[in-house]
């Protein structure tokens, strides 16, 4: 009789946007092979869509309730049994630590994730560019994971990083398609300073991406957090 690997239980820490949260477990479910609903992974999706702006937190250091409730809901996620926990935000991973100190499982680490990916399989790269929100670019998370892997981190202009805001607080998260001119201008800057490789480094910015064809040189943080959620929980990626 052949044997099955073990499957874990998976818990989500979401709804920072909510729709980036549903483009998420649609991936998920989309990339886990299987041949009946039975082969898919156990889920369980906490969606905290009241939980305060973590750019505005990281910015204003105002910190402490953002931090509350996020290691609230990964000790919920705990005892509810789940194995690894997936925070579907990029700039929530500011505050990795504390949420990592709050449980004994594992949380899956988005950003160190996505630049080991990048690292490996894109090839010779030496420059990478974050496109992010503010919060994220300001706390340093991705650009401290690129320098540990030996790879340049390269930020926007002030103009081009206010398209990338726009394009993720006016358009994605007010359920608009996202205005294509705003990501392709900051595309251009990013290959004008030497970029090898750009990270969709928000969640909504993997949203526009589900609507919208981006170039092959563009890696979405999500899809390294979809396939290492579903490798971690014992199924077999597609």
């Amino acid at each position: 009789m052949e044997q099955k690997t073990r499957r874990k239980k998976l818990g989500v820490i979401g709804g920072m946007g909510p729709e980036a949260t549903s483009y998420y477990y649609e991936n998920i479910v989309a990339h886990t092979k299987a041949q009946r609903a039975q082969d898919h992974i156990d889920m369980v999706i906490l969606s905290h869509a009241t939980m305060p702006d973590r750019t505005r937190a990281i910015l204003e250091g105002d910190s402490p309730e953002l931090v509350r409730l996020l290691r609230r809901d990964a000790r919920t996620l705990e005892a509810l049994g789940v194995s690894n926990i997936a925070v579907t935000c990029n700039t929530s991973h500011y505050f990795y630590d504390q949420i990592q100190d709050a449980v004994r499982i594992p949380v899956i680490h988005m950003i160190r994730e996505s630049v080991a990916y990048v690292v490996k399989e894109f090839g010779n790269v030496k420059k990478v560019g974050v496109m992010a929100t503010d919060g994220t670019v300001r706390s340093g998370i991705y650009h401290r994971e690129c320098r540990r892997m030996g790879v340049e981190p390269v930020d926007l202009s002030g103009e081009r990083q206010r398209d990338v805001m726009s394009l993720i607080y006016e358009d994605v998260k007010c359920g608009k398609i996202g205005d294509r001119r705003k990501f392709d201008r900051v595309i251009s800057e990013f290959l004008r300073r030497g970029c090898d490789a750009v990270i969709l480094a928000c969640t909504e910015l993997s949203v526009f991406k589900g609507k919208h064809e981006i170039p092959s040189f563009c890696l979405d943080a999500m899809d390294v957090l979809v396939r290492e959620s579903i490798l971690r929980s014992g199924a077999e990626y597609q």
